[in-house]
């Protein structure tokens, strides 16, 4: 079994620290390794059943900015511990001037306020390298690194971002990427349609299997007919989906009977699917056939029976509407689920499967939502994130992201009870300023990735029934929420509308 140990200095921070539990290892494909942590005597360690170096990521605190995911560079297993902070200084070092030395060579004007604020993070590192005899000077300065590190991280994004969007409106009469929202009832009403209207060009249209149909041959088809007929009205793009959602209570509880009998599973989920899709063809065009088959839980499927699951899906669709875009959704997508051990497959191997399957997958749509306990993101910097769409992108396919967040770290009765609000994430307890901060920075740097052609809100409204607490951009009262000035502005000044 290989273990990484680490001190971790000062020792009181160790009580403070309960993300440690978090932490894994990466391989150098980047792929997650199932992670045990454990403290003792004042020593944190990482375990995994390979021996091989590895990068270990884990949620550390940062004054002034929150608690973002750090990653050690490769590291080998020695019998002296490392210093964490020290580890984590270089990582995050390592980081910002690979994507410098990335972005000059691609002729990105780099500012010069970054080059100071990077050289000032690197003096810290070497002052940390080489006071290691003295764990309170080494610590100190390493952590002083770290924060410096964080700094020229977000004038880089931001300096990306601002030459990004210039260049794609000098050259470009059209909106970069559509910008949109999970619909719901909230949307029909006078005042949720008039928001809606004036804060998105495109429409996701919910279409879940479980509210549809309910009992088996008993469909419901009322409410998503009705938001059908408000998006053709108003002439919005509309994306439909997703229509099988695998994870735990994703399906009818009725198919429960079929969950041991995967092939005839199988046809009850492609005839639904053919029964969706034919209903509105011609209407839709852009389609989220899956969610959450890189995680699974339905019906305790395992993880082969998902992707056998998720391609028979995409086959079907695509029998039935040729001329339409499939998306597959996907869960969690620098795949933290894996530390767990139950899952063989990253995300980016269970899509690059489907790719070679050859079953016609138009894109990939990646969930980011932070701020969440459950099946959600670690929070993540603005270079994380970029990163994150640079790898996905070499798979050559659309890519859209659906963003969440949360206003208020209170109870949400009308939420998920599974899912809560993790508070210390940023450098504040969320609040509707905060949101809109994250997403204002959020969303232009997602529409300056040139595979990115859509970014979509996971959540409209608090007022009617939501997984995710406090996401929407109307409040329960609906009334909307400081973020629905600063997505008004987004449309005004990156898709050329008025």
């Amino acid at each position: 079994m290989g273990v990484m140990r680490f001190v971790v200095h000062p020792p009181e921070l160790l009580s403070e620290w309960p993300e440690s539990e978090l932490a894994y290892i990466t391989g150098f494909d980047g792929r997650v390794f199932p992670t045990r942590t454990e403290i003792r005597d004042g020593i944190f360690s990482c375990q995994r059943s390979f021996s091989d170096s590895g990068k270990v990521s884990v949620p550390w605190p940062v004054d002034g900015i929150g608690r973002p995911v750090l990653t050690t560079t490769s590291l080998r297993e020695r019998d002296e511990p490392y210093i964490l902070s020290l580890e984590l200084a270089r990582g995050k070092l390592a980081q910002v001037r690979d994507q410098w030395s990335a972005w000059e060579m691609a002729r990105m004007a780099i500012p010069n306020s970054f080059r100071e604020i990077q050289k000032q993070a690197f003096k810290a590192f070497a002052h940390a390298s080489t006071t290691q005899h003295d764990l309170d000077e080494c610590t100190k300065a390493a952590q002083a690194s770290i924060q410096k590190a964080c700094e020229a991280a977000e004038i880089l994004s931001h300096a990306y971002v601002d030459q990004r969007m210039k260049s794609i409106s000098r050259t470009s009469s059209h909106a970069p990427s559509l910008l949109g929202a999970s619909m719901d009832s909230a949307v029909l009403s006078p005042t949720g349609s008039a928001i809606f209207l004036k804060t998105f060009n495109t429409a996701s249209v919910p279409m879940k299997w479980i509210d549809i149909e309910p009992e088996e041959g008993n469909y419901q088809w009322q409410l998503t007919d009705e938001l059908i007929a408000f998006c053709s009205q108003n002439k919005l793009i509309t994306r439909g989906g997703p229509l099988i959602n695998l994870e735990p209570g994703g399906l009818p509880q009725w198919l429960k009977c079929w969950a041991v009998d995967f092939l005839n599973l199988a046809s009850f989920v492609c005839d639904f699917v053919d029964t969706v899709i034919s209903r509105y063809t011609g209407i839709v065009r852009i389609w989220e056939v899956t969610s959450a088959g890189n995680i699974g839980g339905a019906l305790d499927l395992n993880e082969e029976q998902c992707l056998a699951l998720v391609a028979r899906t995409l086959e079907a669709a695509i029998r039935t509407d040729s001329d339409s875009q499939f998306f597959v959704r996907i869960e969690q997508p620098w795949g933290e689920y894996q530390r767990q051990g139950s899952h063989r497959l990253s995300p980016y191997q269970f899509v690059d499967a489907l790719i070679r399957s050859n079953v016609g997958l138009s894109g990939v749509s990646l969930d980011i939502n932070v701020g969440y306990s459950h099946r959600a993101c670690f929070t993540r910097d603005m270079l994380s994130i970029s990163k994150l769409i640079d790898t996905w992108s070499l798979l050559g396919l659309q890519i859209h992201v659906n963003l969440c967040c949360p206003s208020l770290a209170s109870h949400d009765p009308l939420a998920n009870p599974q899912v809560s609000v993790v508070n210390n994430a940023l450098r504040d307890a969320w609040s509707e300023a905060l949101q809109a901060e994250w997403m204002e920075q959020v969303i232009p740097l997602l529409m300056a990735k040139p595979a990115v052609t859509g970014v979509f809100l996971r959540q409209f409204s608090d007022e009617v029934p939501h997984r995710f607490p406090h996401a929407g951009i109307l409040d329960a009262a609906g009334n909307p929420k400081q973020i629905n000035e600063s997505l008004q502005r987004q449309l005004r000044n990156n898709f050329n509308q008025s």
